[in-house]
């Protein structure tokens, strides 16, 4: 399959798409409401700072909320790029990280081959850890128990940070939950869907070199409301210009 030339795709942009495909240099912040043609504009700068900045595909991560996006994403870099773009990470934040963590989970305590726990799994262990602790759980209800958990861990609020946070009976309770919630988690080598991104961040802030020697990527991110981001880039591309 050939790979399409800059000539070609540029073409296919207006002047503000045009723009942000062009601006390769630093951090980029495109805010654009539904059906502007945000998701061709990441794709073609993908296809862009490979094909003319010299950005290998292997350093470049594209990433999004969806599978289903991700996987038009893929579709249209494969119809631009070829079988080059099979080297490029394109995945949801959950798969970006799962990746990760498969390879450094060892650094945090955890074995390769750990579990990940889902919605269900969550509420049973967080009822289980209430019964532990000798909480009724009708005035502790697991699913809301869990819910402030989660959100402590979307926070990046781990369980002695949130103990300090503490100002009711019931924040006491979900410390405690929290703590023992995690520890049961760890001995079954098992991670729910935020220790997914919790743990890929701490990951990623302790062990900054160890992961960036895998792969140091030009981060492309995309959302299906109104915002994408573009985080860095590599190579210079002065020689094609910014609009036309």
């Amino acid at each position: 399959m050939s790979v399409a030339s800059p000539e070609t795709y540029l073409a296919d942009l207006n002047p503000a798409q045009r723009e942000a495909v062009l601006t390769t240099e630093g951090p980029l912040l495109v805010v654009a409401g539904a059906g502007s043609g945000k998701t061709r504009v990441l794709t073609h700068r993908v296809a862009h700072l490979i094909n003319a900045c010299g950005v290998k595909p292997q350093e470049i991560l594209a990433i999004t909320f969806t599978n289903k996006a991700a996987g038009e994403m893929r579709e249209r870099l494969e119809d631009m790029l070829g079988g080059v773009a099979r080297a490029i990470w394109i995945l949801t934040f959950h798969s970006a990280c799962g990746r990760i963590l498969r390879r450094e989970a060892p650094r945090l305590g955890y074995r390769t081959n750990f579990t990940i726990y889902d919605q269900a799994d969550q509420v049973r262990l967080t009822k289980a850890c209430l019964e532990e602790l000798e909480r009724d759980p009708k005035r502790f209800v697991p699913r809301g128990i869990h819910a402030q958990i989660s959100t402590a861990k979307n926070n990046l609020v781990g369980p002695d940070e949130y103990r300090t946070r503490v100002a009711s009976f019931y924040d006491q309770t979900v410390a405690d939950t929290y703590e023992l919630y995690q520890r049961r988690l760890f001995a079954s080598n098992a991670v729910d869907f935020d220790d997914m991104l919790f743990l890929t961040v701490q990951v990623l802030e302790n062990f900054p070199r160890r992961v960036s020697a895998g792969r140091r990527p030009s981060g492309t991110s995309s959302s299906t409301s109104t915002r994408t981001r573009t985080t860095r880039s590599t190579g210079s591309c002065s020689s094609w210009p910014k609009s036309t």
